[in-house]
């Protein structure tokens, strides 16, 4: 969709509401308007993990466990699990009643080839599945999963927050994972509505009033989900301004990133709130495909460090205000248990492009062609690539500068081909800061080769390390190794860290019950 189309969409939003409202409304009782980072291009959480995709799949899927607030995992479609044979086999058994949006019951096939599925295509899955021996389904409700060693992480793995395991149903389950799942019959309490969907513009929900909650309160992704709302709307505005002006004007209920600079403006309207919620916010980075030249060669990935000051693409996204953003970030969490700055020095000071230059040279760089890939309509990830992009040809790289929409930039970056085949060299990404405070969930350290997330690493060190990682059950034992993983990957170079970030989120004051982290939709009132 071009700018101007999206201007006149919004500005139609914002002059006739009532036409809004009248599409496919009638009768709602409460009708919530949501304004998302980017579009919503693909729609399958386990093939793709793009955040938007992840915050669609969380309303439309249920998971096996849940994240608390406190990041600790509680039984969500389980009733509970009896642990055995010295920690090597888990006997699962489903709560009675949850049902699929199509009134099917959810049995344990289902739950089985869920993880079966989610087990081949995620990093830490991956792991799961080398040391399964079995997964069996005992009956409707009971299933076991029999390992080959103690794994006490499992219910914790099962409630990843982002690159999750969605229960499906098994005949969507047991398709390929390079297939997309778009037919959507979910498990969770929104039900999506195919019939309005027009990319570019909007999705569409509806409570699924089958869901059978859990009755404790809901906390996070866990305890009871409880859909008050008839109806989400998703408008996409890519324009801050006219995004802006429809939350003002009450045309929107809620923007899920406002911009930093229109923040004081929101502030000062009596109607809106601006609160943190997600206060692990979002970790940015360089990264690079690892599968093609240059990027193959580890010590070019490393010729760019003295190119990069942290804060330049800090205050470049989230603006002056240095509460909201930490210029000291390696590959965990700042401020998590296992944070540490070791390795950081090599990002010390001004960016010396001449010294980019040696080391490129020195590298054995030879002038290959670099193709950037950048999704413009994403205004943090154009606006660090804008960044990015000087300190490449302020270093003297052949850089090809290749801009398009989020859903064509989400699709390309799964290519693994050459960049005479369609595929990429270096994009600029934000992963949740939840996943990265353990080796255990921070998918983009990893180095498992082909099997891993989009860029590919092959690093045998720092996954000799992980491994050492999950066997370690002393605090100590587990920060030495967290710390060696990350000056491992200074030399290795998975991605280059660009900072970390947290921004508020801006809604109607009329709309209540929002749960503390990323965009969650149960729980949330309006009215």
């Amino acid at each position: 969709m071009k700018r101007r189309e999206v201007l006149a969409f919004a500005a139609a939003a914002v002059a006739a509401p009532s036409v809004i409202r009248a599409q496919g409304t009638a009768g709602a009782r409460s009708v919530l308007r949501f304004v998302p980072q980017s579009d919503l291009a693909l729609l399958d959480p386990v093939f793709n993990t793009a955040l938007v995709t992840r915050n669609h799949g969380m309303m439309v899927y249920d998971q096996l466990y849940g994240l608390d607030e406190n990041y600790m995992p509680r039984p969500q479609l389980v009733e509970g699990h009896v642990v055995e044979d010295g920690g090597r086999t888990w006997r699962i058994t489903l709560r009675e009643g949850p049902t699929f949006h199509d009134g099917t019951p959810i049995r344990a096939a289902d739950a089985v080839a869920s993880i079966d599925r989610w087990t081949q295509a995620d990093v830490l899955g991956q792991n799961i599945r080398a040391i399964t021996n079995e997964m069996a389904v005992v009956s409707d409700r009971v299933f076991v999963i029999r390992l080959k060693k103690p794994f006490p992480f499992l219910a914790g793995a099962l409630a990843k927050p982002s690159s999750f395991c969605p229960v499906m149903q098994e005949r969507f389950a047991r398709l390929p994972v390079s297939t997309q799942v778009t037919e959507i019959v979910g498990s969770g309490p929104f039900r999506w509505v195919p019939g309005e969907r027009v990319p570019g513009v909007r999705a569409v929900y509806t409570r699924f009033e089958g869901y059978v909650p859990r009755n404790e309160p809901a906390s996070f992704l866990a305890g009871g989900k409880r859909a008050h709302l008839d109806r989400v709307e998703w408008h996409t505005l890519p324009d801050a301004a006219t995004a802006a002006a429809a939350l003002q004007q009450g045309e929107v209920d809620w923007w899920d990133q406002p911009t930093p600079d229109l923040l004081p403006l929101l502030r000062r309207n009596r109607n809106i709130r601006v609160e943190m919620k997600d206060r692990s916010g979002s970790m940015a980075m360089i990264r690079l495909n690892h599968l093609q030249p240059p990027f193959d060669n580890p010590a070019i990935r490393r010729a760019f460090l003295p190119g990069i000051r942290q804060a330049d693409y800090m205050a470049s996204v989230v603006g002056e205000d240095r509460t909201l953003w930490n210029d000291r970030c390696g590959f965990f969490l700042p401020g998590s248990l296992l944070a540490t700055e070791a390795g950081l020095e090599a990002m010390d000071g001004a960016p010396d492009y001449d010294q980019v230059k040696r080391n490129l040279d020195a590298a054995g760089y030879r002038g290959e062609r670099i193709v950037f890939v950048v999704p413009a309509d994403n205004a943090k990830l154009n606006t660090m690539s804008e960044i990015a992009g000087d300190m490449f040809r302020r270093s003297g790289v052949n850089l090809d500068y290749q801009t398009g929409d989020w859903g064509t930039i989400a699709a390309r970056v799964n290519n693994r081909g050459s960049v005479d085949q369609g595929g990429w060299s270096v994009w600029c990404n934000t992963i949740p800061g939840i996943i990265a405070i353990s080796p255990a969930t921070q998918s983009y350290l990893r180095g498992p080769g082909a099997k891993g997330t989009y860029g590919w690493p092959d690093l045998p060190k720092i996954e000799a390390l992980r491994d050492q990682f999950m066997d370690a059950e002393d605090l100590a034992e587990q920060k030495r190794l967290a710390e060696l993983m990350q000056r491992q990957a200074f030399e290795d170079i998975p991605y280059l860290p660009t900072g970390a970030f947290t921004l508020p989120t801006a809604f109607r004051s009329d709309v209540t019950g929002m749960l503390n982290g990323f965009p969650i939709f149960h729980s949330v009132k309006k009215g």
